[in-house]
C-alpha cells in the first residue's frame, strides 16, 4: 500500500474529501431544515434588496452546494479508480462558484464576521485549485 504514504496521491483525494464533506453538510442541512434557514436567511436579508429574493437564493446555493459536494464525492471515488483529478476540479470549480455567492451575501447583509468564515473557506479552495493544477 504505498500509495496511502505517496502526498501525490493522498493531497487530491484529501481535497475531495475536504469539499465532500463540507458542501454535502451543508447541502443537507438546507434540504433537513429548509424551513429553519430559510427563516434564518429571511431575517439576515430583511434590510437588504435581496430580502424580495431569499427562497430563490436558498434554492440555488443548495443545489449549487449538493453538486458540488456530489461531485468532489464522485471525483475522490473516480480519483482512487483512475488516477484523475478531472472531477475533483470541476468540483472545486463549482464550489468556488459557491463561495462566492455566500460571500457576495454575506457582504450584502453586513455580516463581516460570517465573510471572513467564507473567506478562509475560499482561501482553502484557491490553494487546492492551485495545489491540482499540472
Amino acid at each position: 500500500m504505498k500509495v496511502v504514504h505517496d502526498l501525490s496521491f493522498i493531497i487530491p483525494l484529501s481535497i475531495a474529501v475536504f469539499f465532500a464533506i463540507v458542501f454535502l453538510q451543508s447541502g443537507l442541512d438546507k434540504v433537513i431544515d429548509w424551513k429553519g434557514n430559510k427563516s434564518w436567511i429571511t431575517g439576515h436579508f430583511k434590510d437588504t434588496f435581496l430580502s424580495p429574493m431569499v427562497p430563490l437564493m436558498l434554492g440555488v446555493v443548495t443545489v449549487s452546494e449538493l453538486l458540488a459536494g456530489a461531485l468532489a464525492a464522485f471525483g475522490g471515488v473516480y480519483y482512487i479508480i483512475y488516477r484523475s483529478t478531472f472531477w475533483i476540479e470541476q468540483a472545486l470549480i463549482l464550489s468556488i462558484l459557491s463561495l462566492l455567492m455566500l460571500l457576495f451575501g454575506q457582504r450584502i447583509a453586513k455580516d463581516y464576521d460570517g465573510a471572513k468564515t467564507i473567506a478562509i473557506y475560499f482561501g482553502v479552495a484557491i490553494v487546492s485549485a492551485i495545489a491540482l493544477m499540472k
